[in-house]
């Protein structure tokens, strides 16, 4: 299995022998309904698009997950699985095929990659997006993402995962509280799910944030301070920091197929 964190939610996953591109922002800047004075995003220098993709995977439909100027660029006959949300995005973008999983729901690619999602995270008042698990057919090797760390307690069904790609750093607002939930939240999903690794997700990588919505977030915990709470909670999992743009492997241990 490789992966690349290409900033922010990005990632290309290589698992199954197929390249998946998920949540992708990579050209253009960042905002919200064209807002720039309440968020803005951008990098001094544009992402360049992977090449053969077999599969983009969406699991939410704002702007961060399914980023219409990246989508815009590439190709529309590359197959889509989304969240009924994110669905809508590339739908009216003429993507030719787009599956919408539900929750609970499944998809496989070629007989060799299994992809199920999962309740994730709440936007608004009452839509719950996506999260998914990824599960390689022939090792059994899986990896969970979710975005936002809004972790469905149904994931405790899950016999084990391998790599879990979620934030582990809480990014709140006054009043309203973590938009962005890591710390406790990571650490009670690594309980769960026993990973084998775990990786940060929402950071910013190689890019700026601008705006209100910007000034007015608070961090809290840091990377250093998550592996101390895996640590004295007697959980092995490795935590890896990557390098935004760059390629690497993950060296995982086989054990008992997930089922």
């Amino acid at each position: 299995m490789y992966l690349t964190w290409l900033d922010s939610n990005s990632w290309l996953v290589e698992i199954g022998g197929k390249r998946i591109l998920v949540d992708p922002w990579l050209v253009g800047s960042l905002t919200f309904g064209n807002l720039d004075w309440f968020f803005k995003g951008s990098r001094p220098q544009e992402r360049p698009i992977p090449e053969n993709i077999d599969l983009i995977l969406l699991s939410q439909g704002l702007e961060d997950h399914a980023h219409p100027p990246t989508l815009k660029q590439l190709d529309r006959n590359i197959p889509v699985v989304a969240s009924p949300n994110a669905a809508k995005v590339v739908q009216q973008l003429n993507y030719t095929q787009v599956t919408t999983l539900a929750h609970g729901e499944t998809f496989t690619l070629n007989q060799s990659l299994e992809i199920k999602a999962t309740p994730g995270s709440l936007v608004g008042l009452n839509l719950v997006e996506n999260g998914y698990l990824l599960k390689e057919l022939e090792t059994g090797f899986t990896l969970y993402y979710e975005p936002h760390g809004n972790h469905s307690p149904t994931l405790k069904e899950i016999a084990s995962v391998d790599v879990v790609i979620t934030p582990l750093i809480d990014a709140a607002l006054p009043l309203v509280g973590s938009i962005i939930r890591g710390n406790k939240y990571a650490l009670e999903v690594a309980q769960w799910l026993q990973p084998q690794v775990m990786l940060s997700t929402a950071a910013g990588g190689d890019v700026i944030f601008e705006g209100l919505l910007n000034s007015l977030l608070q961090t809290k915990g840091t990377i250093e301070e998550f592996r101390s709470l895996l640590e004295k909670n007697n959980l092995a999992t490795r935590v890896i920091e990557p390098l935004p743009g760059d390629r690497f492997e993950l060296k995982l241990s086989k054990r008992a197929l997930n089922v």
